[in-house]
């Protein structure tokens, strides 16, 4: 084997630099599309389980539209299928202040936000029937039911499938890449480029994203122990 080490490329020069940019836009993309999967989720899964028709008919339809297309046709679709139906005014300004960012961010918000529904959905589904019956009992309309009952107690109940689905949308904004965000993937292959150390790259592209994705699973059992029900679980219903 030819292959010459060199492992002060990730410290010399811009590689630095371009890595630490890298880790901060993966970071605000994946914070910024989590808060917009977080609540379509929550409404979505809410909607799921009320027994008006139209609205689960309406959750059940933006589900299986978003989930069933592969991320990298929505990053395709946000960035090269909208910009052209907006106002030409709305599109320079959008190129002019990152498209490329936000079209990233739209697409991994909608498509998680699909995929957390099904999380919200289990959880609400796994509250038992009493607590609904108590709330009816003391006069609680099905909106207060939901907003000060059984969103809170879903939401305590879900952290470890919800954990999974946040690390999930973490390592997929590396998918932004094909449009053109600057986010930590791309920030490596740029090292790659430049240096012609393809190995050192990846493996500090891969330290990060495991430094990152560990730490927030800790932080998460945290919480979990903080806030778990005792004798309440989450149980993951098939449609």
């Amino acid at each position: 084997m030819n292959y010459q080490f060199n492992w002060s490329i990730l410290w010399t020069g811009q590689s630095g630099a371009w890595l630490l940019q890298g880790l901060i836009t993966t970071l605000q993309l994946t914070l910024l599309a989590w808060c917009l999967a977080v609540t379509l989720g929550i409404v979505a899964g809410a909607f799921r389980t009320l027994p008006f028709a139209p609205l689960r008919w309406l959750s059940s339809s933006y589900v299986e539209f978003f989930r069933n297309v592969p991320l990298l046709v929505w990053m395709f679709f946000w960035y090269f299928g909208v910009p052209p139906l907006l106002p030409e005014g709305v599109q320079e300004w959008l190129f002019d202040h990152g498209a490329e960012f936000w079209a990233g961010m739209l697409a991994l918000g909608v498509y998680h936000g699909a995929r957390f529904s099904e999380v919200i959905r289990a959880g609400i589904q796994s509250i038992p029937q009493n607590q609904y019956e108590s709330a009816v009992s003391t006069g609680l309309t099905m909106p207060q039911t939901y907003r000060l009952i059984i969103i809170p107690i879903a939401l305590r109940l879900i952290i470890p499938p919800a954990t999974n689905e946040s690390l999930n949308l973490l390592k997929n904004s590396s998918v932004a890449l094909t449009i053109g965000v600057a986010e930590l993937t791309l920030q490596t292959r740029q090292i790659e480029a430049y240096t012609a150390k393809a190995i050192e790259a990846l493996c500090a592209g891969t330290v990060i994203y495991l430094v990152v994705c560990v730490g927030l699973a800790v932080l998460a059992s945290g919480l979990e122990r903080r806030f778990a029900i005792p004798g309440m679980i989450v149980q993951m219903k098939a449609d």
